[in-house]
């Protein structure tokens, strides 16, 4: 069976933490890892499937923490926001030494580095077969990362939404505290919402839900685990209804 016959998605939204290019450093970006993360994406992109990615900015700065610190949370947000885009030039970066073509699209206009975001722009990328990075989040304060993947998710007509986490799947408790942790096949959306579960937070659940959009739930850290999920094999948790 070839490559192709395998995949079961066109197009899909991959969302990762900013912490996931980290390493083992505690701040700041691993370019070993951040190269490593890019051949992940590379061979599924060479395998036909159109990829949009959101990266999170929680390695340079996370809004949250800022405004819990004192910092007014508007201002901390937007500086949330900038960390993203660094981090999406990094990925663009190392996906162009791969030899794919990348755009970054920022939500906040800054064209000397990024393209803003024009949908119909975006979509005209992915049928050219470029990975499209969008970063900035939605462009406003108040919203995580997770909620503008799932939105960049559902413009772009993604099949789903991948989130690459630390851990194989959805568990209902933390897996490296708990040996008789189990892990879900499938889980629906409202499971997660009702048992708190930590996939993504309950906005990006909720709009995900609302649009019928599943979020496949794989470890970031597992060689090939991107590809495995689209020829069948790997382990991941969908969450779906």
């Amino acid at each position: 069976m070839s490559d192709t016959e395998k995949i079961n998605f066109k197009r899909v939204m991959l969302k990762i933490s900013g912490e996931a290019l980290m390493g083992d450093q505690g701040y700041g970006l691993h370019p070993p890892t951040v190269e490593r993360i890019a051949r992940e994406v590379k061979i599924v992109h060479d395998m036909g499937v159109e990829i949009c990615m959101v990266i999170g900015g929680g390695n340079i700065f996370r809004g949250l923490q800022g405004s819990a610190q004192g910092m007014e949370r508007t201002t901390a947000d937007y500086m949330g926001m900038l960390a993203t885009v660094m981090n999406a030039l990094a990925m663009q970066s190392a996906l162009e030494g791969q030899g794919i073509h990348t755009r970054v699209i920022s939500a906040i206009r800054m064209d000397e580095v990024a393209e803003p975001y024009i949908r119909r722009r975006a979509v005209r990328h992915l049928e050219k077969k470029r990975v499209c990075i969008f970063a900035a989040g939605t462009g406003n304060p108040y919203f995580t990362t997770d909620t503008a993947a799932t939105l960049r998710a559902k413009e772009m007509a993604c099949e789903a939404i991948f989130k690459g986490t630390k851990v194989d799947g959805v568990y209902d408790k933390d897996p490296a505290k708990h040996d008789d942790a189990k892990r879900y096949d499938t889980i629906t959306y409202d499971a997660v919402l009702a048992q708190h579960l930590g996939v993504m937070d309950a906005s990006a659940i909720a709009l995900a839900r609302e649009n019928n959009l599943p979020i496949v739930v794989f470890s970031l850290d597992e060689p090939g685990g991107f590809r495995g999920i689209l020829d069948g094999s790997g382990t991941f948790t969908t969450v779906k209804d």
